[in-house]
């Protein structure tokens, strides 16, 4: 059996049909003709996401502050 690697782009119209395409074409699951294996890793740095997450943590339980862009210069003074 041989595997291919696709990267779909699922927003796209192109990606949509090959996406449909592919999954009508996987109808029997009891055969092992054609597997469709979908790829759930994340593609971000983890260290990255946890930067992210830490961030989102930070806004919700409000240590964050507001920096007014009308006067930005005077606040970095």
């Amino acid at each position: 059996m041989t595997t291919i690697t696709l990267k779909i782009n699922e927003n796209s119209e192109k990606g949509k049909a090959l996406l449909a395409f592919l999954k009508a074409f996987h109808v029997d699951k009891d055969k092992d003709d054609v597997q469709l294996v979908e790829d759930s890793k994340n593609p971000y740095n983890p260290e990255f996401v946890k930067k992210i997450e830490q961030a989102k943590k930070e806004v919700e339980d409000g240590e964050t502050f507001l920096i007014e862009t009308d006067s930005i210069w005077e606040s970095i003074k």
